[in-house]
């Protein structure tokens, strides 16, 4: 018997990922269900070779649904994932609402997939910020080996993470430059086509913005409280896929050629890394592919036991759905839930 998979906001970019990927990797799903807001209801998704008609949110019944997969954004989610948990169904959430929830388990299933086990609380799990979600993927293994102390990173974020109205808004801003047409910003606070903005979110009052403050914060929540991060992140005209690159300062030595090492044969991440021109990986070998390719590592000599890195994964994948669902996949078979039905 299969479990029954909700997923909400089945209309946007992340939610369609999501039912791609459901598919992809053959989730031990019964029956799965497109949701969306009233506006709309009846629109066509792909789930493999099926198409769902999506149903609305909240009209929908989640009393039979094991597994609510919520991609809607945090006000929906707010509402929402409360009273999906309270009718027994895991959520597992890709906003920001639960993050730091202390009864919200926050899981990358590579770095910290026991913690799962803390969801009974409010059967919600919460999935962290695309860019955390890379970056811890690739400092696990070396946290495991070294002890991570302090960590410096500048991430180069493509516009996917903003949404598909963001990559509209590259696409007619990218046309209007070389049709010499107006260029018109709605979606991010300056031109993207051809440039680069130094703020993701919004502004805080020490001067960091949201999203680093997410990244500094999720990073301590999932692999230790002790580590110190600063982040400066930027969106670059990319479509998709999220680049970092990363200074790493830890307590104990550590040479490059040990972490690659150690890196290569580590949960979820792929190395490639040959000095040499086009021996690394870019956002563009990394759109449509799982792993978080690890390049450029090197020892960092201004600093006692520091290296340096760059990473890259394919942000609506490891940094947004396929996360959700290799959670769902720990609750299976950690044997953390089983499906309604079946237990009925």
């Amino acid at each position: 018997m299969g479990y029954k998979v909700a997923v909400v906001g089945a209309t946007g970019n992340v939610g369609r990922e999501m039912l791609s990927i459901l598919d992809e990797r053959k989730f031990p799903a019964d029956e799965v269900v497109a949701l969306a807001s009233r506006r709309s209801v009846g629109v066509e998704v792909s789930y493999g070779d099926r198409t769902l008609k999506c149903k609305a949110l909240e009209h929908y019944d989640f009393s039979d649904v094991d597994i609510c997969l919520m991609s809607a954004g945090g006000e929906v989610s707010k509402e929402w994932s409360p009273k999906i948990g309270a009718a027994g169904t895991v959520v597992i959430d890709n906003s920001s609402a639960w993050r730091m929830d202390p009864d919200v388990p926050l899981i990358v299933p590579e770095v910290n997939a026991a913690a799962t086990e803390g969801f009974r609380k409010k059967n919600i799990i919460a999935n962290p910020n695309c860019s955390t979600a890379q970056l811890v993927v690739a400092l696990k293994p070396l946290h495991d080996k070294a002890t991570i102390k302090r960590v410096v990173v500048s991430t180069y974020q493509s516009v996917s993470g903003a949404g598909k109205d963001a990559m509209d808004e590259l696409f007619s801003q990218t046309k209007a430059v070389y049709t010499n047409s107006e260029i018109v910003n709605k979606k991010f606070p300056a031109r993207i086509a051809f440039n680069v903005i130094p703020q993701i979110d919004v502004f805080m009052e020490d001067g960091y913005t949201k999203e680093e403050w997410k990244m500094m914060a999720e990073t301590k929540k999932i692999l230790d409280p002790k580590i110190k991060l600063s982040a400066t992140c930027v969106r670059v005209p990319v479509f998709v896929g999220h680049s970092e690159a990363v200074n790493i300062e830890f307590e104990t030595p550590i040479s490059a050629d040990e972490a690659r090492n150690i890196l290569r044969t580590a949960p979820g991440c792929l190395v490639i890394d040959k000095q040499e021109p086009g021996g690394y990986a870019t956002p563009y070998e990394a759109a449509g592919e799982d792993a978080t390719y690890i390049s450029r590592i090197r020892e960092d000599a201004t600093v006692e036991n520091g290296l340096v890195l760059w990473c890259v994964s394919d942000n609506l994948r490891k940094g947004a759905a396929l996360n959700a669902i290799q959670i769902a996949e720990v609750l299976i078979n950690r044997k953390l839930i089983s499906a309604k039905k079946q237990a009925a």
